[in-house]
């Protein structure tokens, strides 16, 4: 099954690296991984989608949570959350094409952001349902993609603050205790427990 996880972690050199190479450690697919600024200076917040068994996502989490300049993390898939996509589609149009290509925007809410003689660029957002029932209307009916772009899915729980915005309400309860990770690793990955700081 596909997982969801956000990590809130520190803007420093080599992090995302050692992210990635965690992920291969613990032999599961990184499906799409999106990175961008937050609401504070200095940290970023990483969307990881990737595939594994539904039993192992606490073990990912343990492990993500043990990396040096992470700072919290979630795994939104459990939870009620927006989740969105944005993806932009350059396909050939003429003068021919091009109205069916307005209208066909039109249905799936998409924006025309830019025109040439021989293409239009598509931007739409939204699931990934969504986003790839247009490409498949697109493809169903003969029309040439020539580029795509994907951002990967970019998720935030509904109704939901993050542990810094609890603490500074006053609430200093951790989403993510330590100790109950360090104890999922004893047992399910030893080999773990050495500093990820070193990969």
């Amino acid at each position: 099954m596909l997982h969801t996880f956000v990590a809130l972690v520190e803007d420093k050199t080599g992090l995302l690296a050692r992210v990635t190479s965690l992920f291969r450690r613990l032999n599961v697919n990184i499906i799409s991984l999106t990175v961008g600024g937050t609401e504070t200076a200095g940290v970023s917040r990483t969307t990881i989608v990737a595939e594994a068994a539904e039993d192992r996502a606490p073990r990912i989490m343990a492990s993500l949570y043990k990396l040096e300049g992470v700072l919290d993390v979630d795994d939104v898939g459990r939870h009620s959350a927006v989740i969105r996509e944005l993806a932009m589609l350059k396909i050939a149009a003429d003068q021919n094409t091009r109205s069916d290509l307005f209208q066909l925007a039109e249905v799936f809410r998409a924006r025309i952001v830019d025109l040439a003689p021989e293409s239009m660029m598509m931007e739409i957002t939204g699931s990934a349902s969504k986003i790839e029932g247009l490409v498949q209307i697109l493809l169903q009916g003969n029309y040439r993609i020539l580029e795509m772009a994907r951002t990967g899915r970019m998720a935030m729980r509904r109704g939901h603050h993050a542990s810094r915005v609890l603490e500074a309400l006053g609430d200093t309860t951790p989403r993510i205790d330590p100790k109950t990770f360090s104890g999922i690793l004893r047992h399910e990955a030893p080999d773990l427990l050495e500093d990820e700081s070193h990969a």
